[in-house]
């Protein structure tokens, strides 16, 4: 990847295009500066809406960007302060890399204060920095007493070692200093997934004039350029990128960390909502299950299992019932795993973190990581094993135990690349790993375990032996018989089946299966009825006995009879006309024969002349007939054949 330089040799880790982006967000309560801050650090004021310039507050999000010489720019996402309005907070924390705690110094810490530190510390942020806005409305006594209090305040969280800064929006107070603190922080920001699938969870939907439908967001992972295909999820739109624009920029293309206003091509702005998500077609699945590792805060109410709660994730909101996996009920400071069932579908990954808030009243109570966007339906007491693996293995061991876990339904190359957070390319290596070490093993573009694979392998060998032993005349088991077999017994998709191919003991002839050493396996009184069989169709020419009629000449069952038949006509003695009738190859190469002769004098013929030069009756002679059509040997028209061979 490109790299930026600046003045002590400090590099930036760059997209192609040599750049880097950040994401940082305010964080704080009401009416303590954050916008007038973000003003004064870019010159743009994020208080977009009228209601919001005229009260004075921030209602909504905002949007910033501060930009440097060397190629990084910041994106600033400015949240309300305001406690009802948590949920418009939220919505912009998502994407977060830095956090910036606006305290007001003439108010110090206050309630909101205390809720956006407990988010930002569930959402796993890294990086902050504290600023003590209003500095220019106290004395220094009282500053430094505020800057005290906050030093308290954030001493056990992830800012217990930043900078507390004094600033003044209004006077300038420290404005570039906060500037130079905001790129030394992003310049240490673990760059988001370039690599990864494009992931943009919308948080504003509008239109323009002239160009139409436009969301906003923040790409958490991924690139996306102009005419790239798209989704929208959960309402599964299929569109295109008609438009691209960053930090007030039309650009070509853009990247995970940037903040990106999407023009979509042919979508109603109504059809659209806060919480949707943009995707590539065909990689996502939109889940109403997920399993999670719940880290419950430290002043948080108890939390009974099959409890309604408010549940955030990028920018989506819905209503979910808790069901806690090892206990009855969840206490303030414990951690637990545990499914959410939501009342609405949203888009998650296996690595994305959520805030949870009480039903009623509203405050954020815990958080946490999402460990599976697409759970299993799990036993009470069941073990936890996979979701372990899953919270704490490596990139291999959880998608082996993804594969493991799907059995027999398999796992599709593209769902386990919109299942985990990950950079595509290890995504890739990791799965030719298992395969290298034979752990997994590929049909088409879907993946099983070798444990799936093994008993999917013996149950179907020990179906076609135990056929082969019922059925020692029978060539081999109809595919559609041994599916419906085993199906019942393993319940699961038809996908398996794509296994069979890969099992190197049975082989597969058109639509039959059979062991790969299985033959065809006739006793002495079986000769012999084959023998009996060819004579007596000799002997009666071209008025056969049908199959009802010739097993009770041979006083043998119509079953027993049915699997001789069908092994001549493949050893090619006999020709099926069909499933009732059966002649000799050499009777049907008589009428053959007689065919031409009569088609070498005569262009046509009846019913009746093809009756009467095989010396047969219509009740024969139609089902020949039929036949001669149906492999193209003659051509009826009307009432009338017309000869196809030459």
């Amino acid at each position: 990847m490109p790299t930026g330089t600046r003045k002590g040799d400090e590099k930036i880790s760059m997209n192609e295009t040599g750049h880097r982006n950040v994401i940082l967000g305010t964080a704080g309560h009401i009416d303590h500066g954050k916008s007038s801050l973000v003003k004064a650090l870019t010159g743009i004021d994020p208080d977009r809406l009228k209601e919001e310039k005229e009260r004075g507050i921030t209602i909504d999000l905002g949007f910033a960007n501060l930009s440097y010489p060397d190629g990084l720019t910041v994106g600033i996402v400015d949240v309300p302060g305001h406690e009802k309005l948590i949920k418009n907070m939220l919505a912009g924390a998502g994407g977060i890399d830095i956090v910036l705690m606006v305290i007001a110094a003439d108010e110090g810490v206050m309630p909101q204060s205390r809720e956006h530190l407990a988010i930002c510390e569930l959402l796993k942020i890294k990086a902050g920095i504290v600023a003590v806005t209003k500095a220019d409305l106290v004395d220094e006594e009282w500053l430094n007493l505020v800057i005290d209090d906050v030093r308290k305040f954030v001493k056990e969280s992830f800012l217990g070692n930043a900078e507390i800064l004094p600033v003044s929006a209004r006077t300038g107070l420290n404005i570039n200093v906060l500037k130079d603190r905001i790129r030394n922080s992003a310049i240490t920001v673990k760059q988001k997934l370039l690599n990864g699938l494009f992931r943009l969870p919308i948080d504003r939907v509008f239109t323009l004039k002239g160009f139409g439908t436009v969301v906003t967001g923040t790409a958490i992972s991924g690139t996306v350029h102009i005419d790239s295909p798209i989704e929208i999820l959960p309402s599964k739109i299929l569109s295109k990128v008609r438009g691209l624009q960053s930090h007030g920029q039309s650009v070509e293309k853009a990247y995970a960390g940037q903040r990106i206003g999407i023009n979509i091509q042919g979508v109603d702005k109504v059809l659209l909502r806060r919480g949707d998500v943009v995707v590539p077609p065909g990689r996502f699945v939109p889940t109403k299950a997920l399993d999670a590792r719940l880290e419950m805060l430290k002043d948080a109410p108890a939390v009974k299992s099959r409890s309604l709660v408010h549940f955030y994730s990028g920018t989506s909101e819905t209503i979910a019932r808790i069901i806690i996996y090892d206990r009855g009920d969840i206490k303030a400071a414990e951690t637990c795993y545990c499914q959410f069932r939501l009342e609405n579908p949203i888009v998650v990954l296996s690595g994305d973190r959520y805030i949870i808030r009480r039903f009623s009243p509203l405050e954020t109570i815990g958080g946490g990581e999402i460990i599976d966007s697409q759970p299993i339906k799990r036993k009470k007491k069941a073990a936890l094993d996979d979701l372990v693996i899953f919270e704490e293995g490596n990139l291999k061991d959880r998608i082996e135990t993804k594969i493991k876990r799907s059995h027999f339904s398999g796992s599709v190359i593209s769902e386990i690349e919109g299942w985990i957070m990950a950079d595509l390319d290890e995504v890739h290596a990791a799965i030719g790993q298992l395969l290298a070490e034979k752990n997994v093993v590929k049909s088409n573009e879907v993946l099983f375990h070798r444990d799936s694979f093994n008993a999917f392998k013996a149950m179907l060998i020990s179906q076609l032996r135990r056929f082969h032993h019922e059925n020692p005349l029978k060539d081999g088991m109809p595919k559609e018989e041994i599916k419906a077999k085993i199906k019942t017994e393993i319940r699961g998709s038809e996908i398996v089946f794509n296994l069979i191919p890969l099992i190197e003991d049975v082989s597969v002839e058109q639509e039959m299966l059979k062991l790969r050493d299985f033959k065809v396996f006739l006793s002495s009184v079986n000769e012999g009825i084959k023998g009996k069989i060819v004579a007596i169709l000799n002997r009666d020419g071209f008025q056969p006995p049908l199959k009802t009629e010739l097993s009770q000449k041979l006083s043998i069952v119509e079953k027993e009879l049915n699997d001789l038949l069908k092994l001549l006509a493949k050893e090619g003695a006999l020709v099926r006309i069909n499933d009732s009738m059966y002649i000799t190859a050499e009777q049907f190469d008589k009428m053959a024969s007689l065919l031409k002769a009569f088609y070498s004098k005569k262009a046509e013929m009846t019913v009746a002349e093809f009756r009467d030069i095989l010396g047969t009756s219509r009740k024969y002679a139609l089902p020949l007939l039929e036949y001669l059509d149906a492999h193209k040997m003659t051509l009826r028209v009307g009432d009338i054949r017309k000869f196809m061979l030459k």
